[in-house]
């Protein structure tokens, strides 16, 4: 029983190894100048020992995107479990998610990098993410509508809307865009979560 448990157990590790130090080499070097020999040679084995874990390099980019995208998907499903109002949820989801961004892009330029290449290159993480973001919007709007807070009929389509409203603090590359001109992100995202509630109903 302990061996078929500890051979289980062993490639999870050993990927969980090799995500570890590809995360590391992406964080210090950059994804695109971390080769898949480089990882190899930090963890003591030879690039067939990695591609038998992961079968390309492409699997590993994927591998540590979605580390970073649950980062936000950890912080979106606490506040939305969270006692307060559907109102205030949505608030502080959607300032969550654009600082969130604000810190990959000005403290973690290179995993900022990764999710842009990753969105250029239509991976299917980032819909996915996005698919299960904008479910998330749903769940809160349905809320605010039992509670009387939201008026709207169709809280599916809101949630789109809403996905779309956002878009230009959710997408890093339109983030990147406003602070390299100078925007003041931070007052126009106010303004943007006070034009969502009043879109879904709520009164000031």
């Amino acid at each position: 029983m302990n061996r078929q448990t500890r051979t289980r157990t062993e490639p999870d590790e050993m990927r969980g190894r090799i995500l570890e130090v590809a995360e590391e080499h992406f964080r210090r070097i950059g994804y695109h100048k971390t080769s898949v020999a480089d990882i190899a040679s930090e963890l003591g084995m030879s690039r067939a020992t990695v591609y038998r874990f992961f079968p390309s390099r492409d699997a590993i980019n994927e591998s540590i995107c979605r580390r970073v995208m649950n980062e936000v998907a950890d912080i979106a499903f606490a506040i939305a479990r969270t006692n307060a109002t559907a109102s205030e949820k949505l608030d502080r989801l959607l300032t969550a998610i654009h600082q969130h961004n604000m810190t990959k892009l000005i403290e973690e330029r290179r995993m900022h990098d990764l999710i842009v290449a990753a969105l250029q290159e239509k991976r299917a993480i980032i819909t996915a993410y996005i698919e299960w973001m904008v479910t998330i919007f749903e769940a809160i709007i349905r809320e605010g509508i039992e509670a009387g807070e939201f008026k709207v009929d169709d809280p599916a389509g809101a949630a789109h809307a809403v996905r779309i409203a956002f878009t230009p603090f959710f997408h890093p590359i339109l983030i990147e865009h406003c602070v390299q001109h100078g925007e003041d992100t931070e007052a126009g995202l106010r303004k943007q979560i006070r034009f969502i509630l009043k879109a879904l109903g709520k009164s000031d």
